[in-house]
């Protein structure tokens, strides 16, 4: 039996689906089903999908004493910087404490696999001229939410060090594609070009990203289950690196709109400069290697909203 929490949402649903295409059935999805989760989101698969917030142990544990899981995906999470910032509880309790309950059930119930998805975001931010993260890099989130994410990254790996816990941790750089929620850039953008509104840019649009198409992702996640070491880190990458106002620019080309859309406006607080991801360990290790290119990225996660 496989766990996959946040099953509902963007990352978690589209893993969800490209389970399914492998062959997968035993598997039950976890999700509070806030704003970000949709059922929706997982049609038309039937999974039995059970609505639970993972802050709260005990309905936690009537779930594992039922199924008895033996291999968790662990997906489910607050993401988004601009919420955490006007409210840092959430992702207090469902990143940290959240995480920290599936970890004690886990290791109550003997799980084989606890997969934890994490971000590049904890590692901080980047100059332009600066090497990309490594799974060495030193921690250093700035934001409440990169905050919340390295705590859990955290205790997974003190969960592996002190119970044995078999742990996996994989740190993603920007993900994008189809059932994202449209608070994210890219479906903003597209979807404010549909609708013929404004598209608000930070500061001057000089922040760079790294964006790896959603199901190359849930290649790598699923590449480190089969063959990833326990108690490793391994970082995934789109080795695509692009300022915010290029990506606006490259989406409004493809969509054939006008850049009279773009509308800037004041950066916000703690608005990391740069991420980028070096994925020496999972290419040389797990032969792994992003197969969309941004454009043929771009083109599906258009097509898809439209």
């Amino acid at each position: 039996m496989i766990f996959v929490t946040g099953g509902a949402g963007f990352i978690g649903s589209n893993f969800v689906h490209y389970l399914s295409g492998k062959g997968y059935d035993d598997i039950v999805i976890l999700d509070k089903l806030t704003y970000a989760g949709d059922m929706d989101n997982l049609y038309p698969l039937e999974y039995p999908v059970k609505g639970v917030d993972i802050a709260d142990e005990y309905r936690l544990a009537e779930l594992f004493a039922r199924y008895k899981p033996k291999a968790i995906f662990h997906f489910a999470a607050e993401t988004h910087v601009d919420n955490s910032i006007s409210d840092v509880y959430p992702f207090v309790d469902t990143n940290v404490i959240g995480t920290v309950n599936l970890l004690n059930l886990s290791v109550k119930h003997e799980v084989d696999r606890f997969h934890h998805i994490s971000t590049d975001e904890v590692y901080g931010a980047l100059g332009y001229d600066d090497d990309p993260f490594s799974e060495t890099t030193p921690y250093d989130p700035q934001n409440p939410y990169s905050a919340s994410k390295a705590s859990s990254d955290h205790f997974v790996m003190s969960y592996h060090n002190t119970y044995g816990l078999p742990t996996v941790i994989t740190n993603c750089s920007n993900n994008y594609g189809p059932r994202q929620n449209k608070e994210k850039l890219i479906p903003k953008i597209i979807t404010n070009i549909l609708d013929e509104k404004k598209i608000p840019v930070y500061g001057k649009g000089e922040n760079i990203r790294d964006w790896i198409y959603v199901d190359d992702h849930c290649k790598a996640i699923l590449d480190v289950f089969y063959a990833g070491g326990v108690g490793e880190k391994y970082n995934i990458g789109g080795e695509c690196e692009i300022k915010n106002i290029d990506l606006v620019k490259n989406i409004i080309d493809l969509m054939g709109a006008s850049e009279d859309l773009i509308e800037y406006v004041d950066d916000r607080p703690g608005h990391d400069l740069r991420y980028a991801i070096d994925n020496a360990k999972i290419k040389d290790t797990l032969n792994f290697q992003p197969q969309h290119t941004l454009e043929e990225g771009l083109e599906k996660t258009i097509k898809w909203y439209i």
